[in-house]
């Protein structure tokens, strides 16, 4: 069968209720803008917040056998997915990787997703889950067991890999290749938080990370509830934008490469 490789804006979700507007909805149209007798199928493709690379396919094998082949390529320690992203803040490192392990969290009617730290260290794809309000909540790493703990041993939280290179850097704001090893919702702007450079647009975990005197530091939840990005006036003026409409900046993450076999 055909495959078809096309670029998505952010905000479009792969699937939606009916009427809605997502990707899956406009696939019968193209199909039948490109004169294709057999229907399509989304192979790989971003997550809603994300831009970029969209795999589509008009055989539903080849669907199945290439989702299987970027399955069995994180499970065999590569990296099929490369993305880029535009960051607030530099890294302290040129590279390394981000490991973290992660979990849902039901907290009240809000869906969370907490992050333990892993000492050390320098999907499907990761992005949101529709649906949910999702927040970042440290947890108590594994070696420090007691009650209400959260082991990385444990089921439900699960170990997470980014491995980053900084491509360039002017202004305060970075150019970053990331690629994820693992597939969670959100994972990389949790690991982007983690090194203390959140994604440009992140208005979902920005807020985790403040300044005093100019030197970023983590923020708890409790202390810093989801909010727009806060960015500087230099910043603003650069982008062209004002405070008011700061919330209309979409997210930075832009799924850049697939490796085929």
């Amino acid at each position: 069968g055909a495959l078809l490789a096309l670029s998505k804006p952010p905000g479009l979700p792969i699937l939606g209720r009916p009427g809605d507007l997502s990707l899956d909805a406009l696939l019968p149209a193209l199909r039948r803008r490109l004169g294709l007798a057999a229907e399509l199928h989304v192979v790989k493709a971003p997550a809603r917040e994300y831009s970029g690379l969209v795999l589509l396919s008009s055989c539903y094998h080849t669907t199945k056998k290439l989702q299987q082949f970027f399955t069995n390529a994180r499970l065999r320690g590569q990296y099929p997915a490369t993305y880029r992203a535009v960051t607030v803040g530099v890294p302290a490192e040129v590279e390394g990787e981000v490991r973290t392990g992660l979990r849902w969290q039901q907290h009240g009617d809000r869906a969370m997703v907490r992050r333990c730290h892993r000492s050390g260290g320098t999907g499907d794809t990761p992005g949101s889950a529709e649906g949910c309000v999702l927040q970042v909540v440290p947890v108590l790493g594994p070696q420090k067991q007691g009650p209400g703990c959260h082991s990385l041993a444990r089921k439900d939280v699960k170990s997470t890999l980014t491995r980053y290179r900084m491509l360039g850097a002017a202004g305060g704001c970075a150019l970053l290749q990331l690629q994820p090893r693992t597939a969670f919702p959100e994972q990389l702007q949790v690991h982007l938080t983690q090194l203390l450079c959140p994604a440009l647009g992140d208005h979902e975990h920005s807020s985790r990370v403040g300044k005093v005197l100019g030197v970023p530091f983590f923020l708890t939840p409790e202390t810093a509830p989801t909010h727009t990005q806060v960015l500087d006036e230099e910043l603003l003026s650069r982008l062209g934008l004002s405070p008011q409409r700061l919330h209309h900046l979409p997210l930075h993450i832009h799924l850049q490469e697939l490796v085929l076999p």
